[in-house]
């Protein structure tokens, strides 16, 4: 059996911020908006995002809410040039994110930089092309 992801999940602290940094600063349509969990389109080719309030989706997985630092993880956006990457990297600090690494060009030829979300999510945007 193949492992198919049908959506990426992140808990947050604040419902509302996060919605709004998502379908209005990045672009994201809401596909669904509840009181405690919203669930967007990320694009053609790409799973829902689900936003779920930080407690309930620590209780929803039965473990402690408590946690903080890295948590293991980024996501990764191909935009398809440096341009978009730094058009991108600018719409998530207008929305309230934070530059985490300045976009920059990379050994192995691309380009990339680093951004937060409010939460501090970490989310990688990079490009391949020159």
């Amino acid at each position: 059996m193949s492992i198919q992801v049908s959506a990426i999940m992140l808990g947050v602290q604040d419902l509302g911020r996060a919605k709004k940094f998502y379908a209005e600063g990045l672009g994201c349509e809401i596909e669904r908006d509840t009181p405690h969990f919203v669930s967007l389109k990320l694009g053609e080719g790409s799973q829902q995002l689900a936003l779920y309030e930080w407690e309930a989706a620590a209780q929803d997985a039965g473990v402690s809410p408590e946690g903080s630092g890295f948590r293991g993880a980024s996501f990764h956006i191909d935009p398809g040039s440096r341009e978009a990457v730094d058009e991108l990297m600018r719409n998530a600090v207008a929305a309230g994110g934070s530059v985490v690494k300045e976009a920059a060009p990379a050994q192995w030829g691309g380009y990339f930089g680093y951004f937060s979300d409010p939460d501090g999510y970490l989310w990688k945007v990079t490009t391949y092309a020159s």
